[in-house]
């Protein structure tokens, strides 16, 4: 049986997409601002709106709406980029991803509430703020990046 095609009506997605093999590539703090950078370049290029966003150590979540491309070529955008960027010699990504049309605003802060205490659940920080790859990241004078 044939897997049915996405829509390629306009909206709003929760889009989830793993490292291959659920590998921890995501880790490495140099790995995850390379992905967020691929995030923001496609964001200013206009591709899509990027409203959520959250980089865990072995998958992506994402709450955003392709402009004027498909979903699949948005996704397609933001591995593909990453991946020729990272330029490794093994696979990055899981083929495919998941993927959930956003039907109303309470199913949109749902999956907004979902992304961004998504690092607080799996223990990696006790705050959302805290969290350095993601969307709800504030910075403040014990957690900031470093200058220079």
């Amino acid at each position: 049986m044939a897997i049915p095609a996405r829509s390629d009506r306009p909206g709003m997605y929760f889009v989830t997409s793993a490292t291959h093999n659920r590998r921890r590539l995501f880790q490495v703090e140099a790995n995850a601002s390379l992905l967020l950078e691929t995030l923001q370049h496609y964001r200013r290029e206009g591709y899509y709106k990027l409203y959520d966003f959250v980089v865990m150590p072995d998958h992506v979540h994402l709450l955003l709406t392709p402009q004027a491309i498909t979903l699949e070529r948005a996704v397609g955008l933001i591995k593909g980029g990453f991946s020729h960027r990272l330029a490794l010699k093994f696979p990055v990504w899981q083929r495919g991803f998941t993927d959930r049309r956003i039907r109303d605003r309470e199913e949109f802060e749902a999956k907004r509430l979902y992304i961004r205490e998504n690092p607080v659940v799996e223990r990696l920080v006790e705050r959302a703020e805290d969290y350095r790859f993601s969307s709800a990241y504030r910075p403040s004078e014990g957690n900031a990046y470093p200058s220079g």
